[in-house]
């Protein structure tokens, strides 16, 4: 007995490898989910250079950005179900490569539509990176350090956007034609309504570093033992089979080696038949369903809202996004993963945990209601030309007396500063005759419009009028930080707890097909739906140059807040009311897995205690017959 826990000892010290393959499995995952997360948080932070640069509302980019989600939902549920038996290492590799071609065609095609293209294969080459690399992470490690891990990749993921957004805020700041215009002839600043940057370019970046990613997840072996120590001093009863099982190399749930595919089809529809049953599982799904609806529709408009509402760059909005908060969020997912392991919270405690930090986050938000800007005033659209505030468009309201025997067109946008703090929607509709010097510095004069004794001028660009946004803005990065830091503190436990609440042969099956709700329920359509209301607090319209709208050129600051938080936080409290049945079931579910556990416990201790009366009646046959033996000797 001594000499096989000699030798079982001797094995742990001879397999290094099986510790340096669980971390390099780590390394790769959490870069392969940073480039995901970077790629994907560019795609976000370029939609207003989209708008402008194909002439789009936003509901239509909502499309582009939802047609990721139609990538993943063409293929996860085969890959989750299907992957999880093969060698999910190099399937993920596979979703790498694809993620890089997808990012990469969109740079080379100037046609919108070509764009939702490449974002369909990124969506597609996505599919295995999250269902296979957490249940092969889950597989390995131990049950106190499977929420550690996922939580150190989940943060990694989140330090992703952080360099998306600052890549989008990079590129938007480069002319979208940098090296084939003048630079000095070009009128406009990062800041107007008019500006594109060269979105093209980050596309670019993100399918190299993507690429990258891949190239790890092809050294790596289809499964991992268990980790964990083994103490050589002590042989269990796992150990003395060691010779044909080794517990070193056994693991949890490992896959089928010699599966046909035929055999894992005809499995498929009663497997996903059984995890749909399981009613738990179902409310959960239904809750993060909601939860996502209101959580993507806010991200990607965010940026957005801050240009718009608080009159900002979309360099700075990007910037702000990428430095500011998704720090915040980085930081509360590791630390919900660490503050899990601490308080060694079990699926009740993680469901708690996960409900009580949103429901904190949600009260938070409410103030962000409070935080408004003024209308900017714009002559004709948000104010009548004797300065009265009308906040509505209509393009008979464009032409007055000081400008009616100048012929403007309706559907221009070249805005321009009146020295009386006006803006107005092209120097004709200011009543101009006159202009002097080019491009950013062109000053128009005898603007008939601008009514201040002595000065008849304009500029070029909006007036800035930002002076009640730039009190008010400190206080909502604040608020907006705090509020996702308190939220993204439940995002490891109520992961965890996804992982937990179902069987473990269902695992993959359950996150994938998990995705695969959310991805189709939420992340198509959120982005559309949040864009088309957004969409309808657009004051006035940009022209194609072939007729029909663009995009938006000025909104209502006060319908657009009321229109974007109000949908945010309407639907989150719709996802409250949904947990209250989630925990009555969850609470009844835990006490019948309490009291089958008491049950086997007694059943299986009375199959072990006659084993043993067994075992100790042959031994003492076998002393009396040695001792007859003897005897005779």
């Amino acid at each position: 007995r001594n000499k096989k826990c000699f030798r079982l000892s001797f094995l742990s010290v001879s397999f290094p490898h099986v510790s340096l393959f669980s971390q390099m499995f780590l390394v790769a995952l959490s870069f392969a989910y940073f480039a995901k997360a970077l790629s994907g948080s560019y795609m976000k932070s370029t939609i207003t250079q989209l708008e402008r640069r194909f002439d789009i509302p936003s509901y239509l980019i909502g499309v582009i950005d939802g047609s990721f989600e139609i990538g993943n939902l063409l293929v996860i549920a085969f890959v989750s179900y299907f992957g999880a038996k093969l060698h999910r290492p190099k399937i993920i590799a596979v979703g790498c490569v694809l993620m890089s071609i997808g990012c990469e065609g969109d740079s080379n095609l100037s046609m919108w539509i070509y764009v939702l293209l490449g974002n369909i294969l990124r969506g597609i080459g996505e599919t295995p990176v999250q269902p296979l690399g957490i249940s092969y992470i889950d597989d390995f490690a131990t049950e106190e350090n499977a929420a550690l891990y996922v939580g150190c990749v989940q943060t990694i993921s989140v330090v992703g956007p952080v360099f998306g957004y600052l890549l989008g805020s990079l590129c938007a700041k480069i002319y979208v034609d940098i090296g084939f215009v003048k630079m000095e002839t070009i009128t406009i600043t990062p800041a107007d309504a008019r500006w594109v940057g060269a979105w093209w370019l980050g596309y670019l970046i993100a399918g190299v570093i993507t690429l990258l990613s891949a190239i790890p997840f092809w050294f790596l072996p289809r499964s991992l033992p268990v980790s964990g120590p083994q103490s050589p001093e002590k042989c269990t009863a796992e150990q003395k089979s060691f010779i044909k099982d080794s517990p070193l190399l056994k693991h949890k749930y490992p896959a089928d080696e010699h599966t046909s595919f035929i055999e894992m089809a005809k499995d498929f529809i009663p497997t996903l038949r059984t995890l749909l049953g399981h009613p738990v599982y179902l409310i959960y799904l239904c809750v993060t369903i909601i939860q996502l609806n209101s959580l993507i529709g806010m991200v990607t408009y965010k940026p957005k809202y801050i240009e718009q509402h608080f009159r900002q760059s979309a360099s700075k909005a990007n910037f702000l996004m990428g430095v500011i908060n998704i720090p915040a969020v980085a930081l509360g997912m590791f630390s919900g993963g660490l503050l899990m392991k601490r308080l060694k919270l079990n699926i009740m405690g993680a469901a708690k945990f996960a409900f009580g930090t949103s429901l904190i986050g949600y009260i938070l938000s409410l103030f962000f209601f409070a935080m408004s800007c003024e209308n900017a005033k714009i002559a004709g659209v948000t104010l009548s030309y004797n300065s009265t505030d009308t906040v509505s468009y209509d393009k008979h309201l464009l032409s007055t007396t000081c400008n009616s025997n100048c012929m403007c067109s309706v559907s221009d946008w070249d805005p321009v500063c009146g020295a009386n703090g006006i803006t107005y929607v092209s120097p004709c509709f200011a009543g101009c005759t006159s202009s002097a010097g080019s491009g950013k510095n062109t000053v128009f004069s005898n603007c008939s419009c601008v009514g201040v004794a002595g000065n008849l001028t304009a500029t070029t660009g909006q007036c800035p009028h930002k002076d009640d946004c730039d009190r008010m803005f400190p206080y909502f990065l604040a608020l907006s930080v705090i509020t996702s830091f308190i939220i993204s503190l439940g995002g490891t436990p109520g992961y965890m707890f996804l992982i937990r609440c179902i069987k473990p042969q269902l695992k993959s099956l359950a996150l994938g097909f998990h995705a695969l709700a959310t991805r189709t329920l939420a992340g198509i359509p959120a982005p559309i739906y949040f864009g088309a209301i957004i969409d309808t607090t657009c004051l006035k319209w940009g022209q194609k140059r072939c007729g029909g709208i663009g995009a938006c050129r000025i909104y209502n600051t006060t319908a657009y807040r009321i229109a974007y938080l109000g949908l945010t936080l309407s639907l989150r409290t719709l996802s409250f009311i949904m947990c209250i049945p989630g925990f009555v079931l969850l609470s009844r579910q835990l006490k019948e897995e309490e009291r089958n556990a008491i049950h086997e416990a007694l059943t299986n201790g009375g199959t072990e205690l006659e084993a043993l009366r067994k075992e100790e009646f042959a031994i003492s046959n076998s002393t009396d017959s040695n001792t007859d033996r003897e005897t005779r000797l």
